[in-house]
């Protein structure tokens, strides 16, 4: 499905990896558990095989990782939104900091490096190219998590033509893209709904 986006400009010390997350919190309690996050995959287009396992996948890795200090851990999978730059997994991109903060030179590194098709998105190959590219040693967890998070975002935000456009890419990293997917869809249904009452 393609998202045209506007963006405004990120401000340096604003942890857009809280906001990231925070679609997911669907009460705005400041904490994610996994029916949240079926929700917010099924809000944004997601099937619900795909919202499930990614409901699990997401809230068991995540969960221990955001809640400092607890001896035992919470069966209910929660994340805590506070803490979830702790969750940071490693051959990441480096787009967001140590603090959840954008860094704009190394998502402008992504294309730099990487689109070459075309400089303002990536193809399958590219992205698969960049992900690779993004493997530290030995660091199979990481490996998991940045694959899995990058071919989810390419199967729900490719264009037409199979280009996972930049500000596409941008709008994950900013929290602002699955809004836009949920407006996106419900427009859709409303127009599908007008077509099929005529």
């Amino acid at each position: 499905m393609p998202v045209e986006s506007a963006f405004k400009a990120i401000e340096s010390d604003e942890n857009v990896l809280q906001k990231h997350v925070a679609f997911f919190d669907r009460n705005n309690d400041g904490v994610i558990y996994p029916w949240e996050t079926f929700q917010g995959f099924r809000a944004i287009g997601s099937g619900i095989l795909l919202s499930s396992v990614a409901a699990l996948f997401i809230n068991m890795g995540l969960s221990g990782k955001t809640r400092p200090g607890k001896k035992f851990p919470n069966l209910l999978f929660p994340i805590e939104i506070q803490n979830i730059n702790m969750a940071k997994h490693g051959s990441d991109s480096g787009v967001y900091d140590t603090h959840g903060r954008f860094v704009p030179s190394k998502f402008e590194e992504i294309f730099e490096k990487y689109a070459r098709t075309n400089s303002d998105g990536l193809t399958a190959d590219e992205l698969n190219e960049f992900i690779k590219g993004n493997r530290e040693p030995k660091d199979y967890g990481g490996w998991i998590g940045g694959f899995t998070e990058w071919k989810i975002l390419y199967y729900l935000g490719k264009d037409e033509k199979g280009l996972l456009k930049k500000d596409v890419v941008r709008g994950v990293y900013d929290g602002s893209l699955f809004h836009k997917m949920v407006e996106e869809k419900e427009k859709a249904k409303a127009s599908k709904k007008k077509h099929i009452d005529k």
